[in-house]
């Protein structure tokens, strides 16, 4: 079998774990551990589709590139109120930050769900196919990759979303290692208290980084949605990428440039089983667990360690109460 498509299979593969974790880790960072991201990042690959399908449906000649637009549009837009609605709960009335980001993922899970049973009926749409769109997300930014060989095939033949989810992971990374802005973020989720006495902006600190984690984990929803998948969504397919996602947040040890690394790894990971030839099902679900086993390895390992940039922040989950500083 041909090494340079599996990678490239592995690389698209983890392209919505790459989104996801990098989302989780702005979250993190600043001290909110949001269980709610495999929603949002439902919710986002959901609300693109349907987007586009509503634009579709409604012209004669559908042009890829508005298409494109309106569902990043509607993703983007989806996956901020969620995250609104989570720093709303968790920052400002100091909900419990487990229950309201399991809440987030269930009501995820069921907006799949409903839009696989029954979207098409409420908006009286027969066709459910998005052609247009999802053929400008899939077109290759570089179109001579089948020139280059292997590394064409497993770096260059995928759509700008694939570049979009690396600059995010480098800006990510350089922002909160070489920034102020990065260090009074990472002081908030550290200790709020101190951050807040050096007269850091708790609350905002913590609106910005959740809301843009949000957004992000959602793009990682809208790739999977309409790149990978044509734009005909499963929710049983998608199944349990945003949970992976979280767990990648601890195997990169909350580093968002080790998390492209760690996100194809991941990626070649769920789909290696496909191409182990003799496998029962059985033994397909026990290479599916192989990303688990390798995180609570690594979480083992840096818990022992002890280091202190390997550790999630002081402050993860806790709620901050400025009467208590």
């Amino acid at each position: 079998m041909d090494f340079a498509y599996i990678l490239s299979r592995a690389v698209a593969q983890g392209l919505p774990l790459l989104y996801g974790s990098n989302g989780e880790i702005l979250n993190e960072k600043s001290g909110n551990l949001n269980l709610g991201i495999p929603g949002i990042m439902v919710s986002g690959g959901v609300a693109g589709i349907v987007g586009a399908l509503v634009y579709e449906n409604s012209v004669a000649e559908p042009n890829g590139v508005v298409g494109l637009i309106v569902s990043l549009l509607c993703s983007v837009a989806c996956s901020l109120l969620l995250s609104l609605v989570y720093c709303f709960l968790t920052v400002t009335l100091r909900a419990n930050q487990n229950v309201t980001g399991l809440a987030i993922t269930i009501f995820g899970s069921g907006l799949g769900n409903f839009y696989g049973g029954a979207i098409s009926t409420i908006l009286g749409i027969s066709n459910n196919s998005i052609p247009a769109t999802a053929a400008a997300y899939k077109m290759p930014l570089v179109p001579f990759h089948d020139k280059l060989g292997a590394i064409g095939t497993i770096f260059f033949s995928h759509g700008f979303m694939f570049y979009l989810a690396l600059i995010i992971a480098f800006v990510s990374w350089f922002v909160l290692k070489k920034t102020r802005t990065g260090l009074s973020l990472r002081a908030v989720g550290e200790n709020p208290a101190t951050a807040d006495a050096a007269g850091i902006s708790v609350t905002k600190y913590k609106y910005v980084a959740t809301c843009l984690g949000g957004v992000i984990a959602g793009l990682g929803g809208l790739y999977y949605a309409i790149d990978y998948s044509n734009g005909l969504w499963d929710t049983q397919s998608f199944g349990d990428r945003g949970w992976l996602a979280v767990a990648l947040v601890i195997f990169v040890v909350w580093k968002p440039n080790l998390a492209v690394l760690g996100a194809f790894l991941f990626g070649g990971l769920y789909i290696a089983e496909i191409f182990v030839p003799g496998l029962t099902s059985a033994t397909k679900e026990l290479f599916k667990m192989l990303p688990y086993l390798v995180t609570i390895v690594i979480l083992i390992t840096t818990s022992l360690m002890k280091k202190k940039e390997n550790q999630p922040p002081e402050s993860l989950g806790l709620p901050y109460f400025r009467e208590d500083r």
